[in-house]
Formats: C-alpha cells, structure tokens, sequence
C-alpha cells in the first residue's frame, strides 16, 4: 500500500478559515480527480484540520504564533499521534504528506508569521456571525493590518510530522499556482 496524507482542506475547501474562495474550488475539484486516477495501491488519509478542531469554523485568519499562544501544538500532536497510528498499523511501502503553503498549521515549508502580542483576538469570535462576503473582506484587512509574512518553515503540525516521520515525502500545494502544485503532486504520486 501506498498512502497520501493530505490536508482536509485541500479536499473540502469549506474547513478553510474563512469559507472558500474559487481557488479552493478549483483546487478541491483537481485535486479529486487526481486522487481519482490513482491506481488501486494508493489509499487516502484526510487528517483532521487542526485548526477546526481547535477554534470551529468560520474563524479569524491568524499566525503560526498565534496559534502556538492558543495551544495549538498540543492539538497537533494529537494529529501527529493519530497519523501515525495509522502508519505503525498499515505500514505502507510509501507515504506523500500534502501540505498548504502559508498555513499556520499545515504549512510545509512556508507558513505565516506576526506579533501575536498585536493580534486582536476577540475577532475570533466575531467571525462566527459575519455573511460569507463579510469574512472575506474582513480577513484581507485584518492580514493586512496585522501584518502577516510568508517565512519559510513549515506549520505547526507539519514541523512535528517532518520530525517524526523525516523519511516521507513532503509536498506543499499553492493555492495560488494551482497548475504548478499539481505538476509536481503528479510527479511523486504516478509511477
């Protein structure tokens, strides 16, 4: 058996934090046709998405470190302890780990920063009442005010996954260059 673990909101684009946008769509309807085409030696693990487990949905965009300060780590680790269970039982021959790149949680290389000690954390929940349109809007200006950076190293959850299980491959989808991160997906998924 071979395996792809891969981050839920890749596949269901409504775990996204602020609902979906066309790209997740788009991303979401690619990457089910490519999971489509696998031969039957592949199987599929959806993890559960760290940050709807930890905060609901919808929700504020927020940081890595702001999520390490909401005890983030502890849930990922519940994740990474979940995975891999998963792979000590089924012992596959080969695993591909899909990650988003920018993710606070699930970022493979790339994940996004700001001062946590700025961050307004009552938005949070504010989020929770705000139309599909309202969250949009607001979660551009809350990134913008809050000042968020794209820094390479990996989210939360893939930094302790990258630790325990170094021999896997890693894989980080851009929803922004959706062609590219299939390209490359394809390249270690078909023989």
């Amino acid at each position: 058996m071979k395996l792809l673990i891969i981050a839920p909101c890749l596949l269901s684009p409504f775990y996204v934090y602020r609902g979906p946008k066309e790209k997740e769509y788009e991303t979401a309807r690619l990457l089910r046709e490519l999971i489509g085409e696998l031969d039957e030696d592949w199987q599929v693990l959806a993890y559960p998405c760290p940050e709807f487990e930890l905060l609901g949905w919808p929700r504020a965009p927020a940081s890595r470190e702001v999520y390490e300060g909401l005890g983030m780590r502890e849930r990922a680790k519940g994740i990474a302890d979940f995975i891999g269970r998963v792979l000590t039982e089924e012992r596959p021959e080969k695993v591909v780990f899909v990650g988003v790149k920018g993710s606070p949680t699930c970022g493979v290389f790339h994940t996004s920063s700001s001062d946590p000690e700025s961050y307004p954390y009552p938005t949070m929940r504010e989020f929770f009442y705000l139309s599909k349109e309202e969250r949009i809007k607001r979660s551009k200006e809350l990134v913008k005010e809050q000042g968020f950076k794209l820094v390479a190293m990996p989210g939360i959850l893939f930094e302790i996954l990258m630790a325990r299980f170094p021999w896997a491959t890693y894989i980080e989808f851009d929803k922004d260059n959706i062609e590219e991160s299939l390209k490359w997906l394809k390249k270690h998924l078909k023989p």
